[in-house]
């Protein structure tokens, strides 16, 4: 499996097959929605301990992730590759609404446990049929919050980053294993622009010192290091 594969399942926990958490997702969809027919509790209560489990103990640990990997994905083969944040972001969420809901059919408060059921069975519906995974865009929109918008990304340190000032200069903050960082990578090369690439694995000091929560991450600058434009 590693010798076809581009990012280990295992160990390159900072990516992941996009079609992964798709898999894990369904899951959740289908034993909430299991839940919601059936009314045993137990159910999301089970599915909120192994997101605990596979959050802290890693995706070894993970019941869902290990049969993706293991099972289907040597069928279907590799998607692309993603940053893991906001898929793990989201599964922070899903366990939160599900260990809530637990707590709250424990207590009697079925009404709430039901409610707090049903969004996670939507949510988790609507992600492992198109893809849209709200957990994920709220991460990305609390990453704006946290410092990512051009407007906070005002400069970057150049000499820092051993790049020579041009008029067409693009820093491209990115990852070996992340596949949208390969097509934004070539696309610009495609157009001539002259190219800074920031291995975020190799220098995570300077993702945190600019704020990178999300690769890729392009911007324009001009030769001072001034943030002319946010590419991707």
């Amino acid at each position: 499996m590693e010798a076809t594969l581009t990012a280990h399942p295992y160990r390159d926990l900072d990516v992941v097959d996009e079609r992964a958490p798709r898999f894990n997702q369904a899951v959740v969809a289908l034993g909430s929605i299991a839940t919601l027919i059936t009314g045993w509790w137990p159910i999301i209560g089970l599915l909120a301990l192994q997101l605990i489990v596979g959050l802290t103990l890693g995706r070894r640990f993970c019941l869902p992730c290990v049969f993706y990997f293991e099972v289907v994905q040597p069928r279907v083969g590799e998607g692309e590759i993603e940053d893991a944040r906001p898929p793990r972001f989201a599964n922070i969420l899903g366990a939160i609404f599900l260990g809530t809901a637990t707590l709250a059919f424990g207590a009697g408060l079925s009404g709430i446990g039901q409610g707090l059921t049903a969004i996670v069975a939507a949510l988790a519906t609507l992600a492992a049929l198109t893809g849209l995974c709200v957990g994920c865009e709220m991460y990305k929109v609390l990453a704006h919050f946290r410092g990512i918008r051009p407007g906070h990304l005002d400069s970057i340190d150049l000499l820092e980053l051993g790049a020579h000032p041009t008029n067409d200069l693009v820093v491209h903050f990115t990852h070996p294993l992340c596949s949208g960082c390969g097509e934004i990578e070539d696309r610009l090369t495609a157009e001539g622009r002259t190219l800074t690439r920031v291995d975020v694995s190799r220098q995570p000091d300077l993702a945190r010192k600019y704020h990178v929560t999300v690769v890729p991450t392009t911007v324009a600058v001009d030769p001072q290091g001034r943030v002319l434009e946010r590419i991707a």
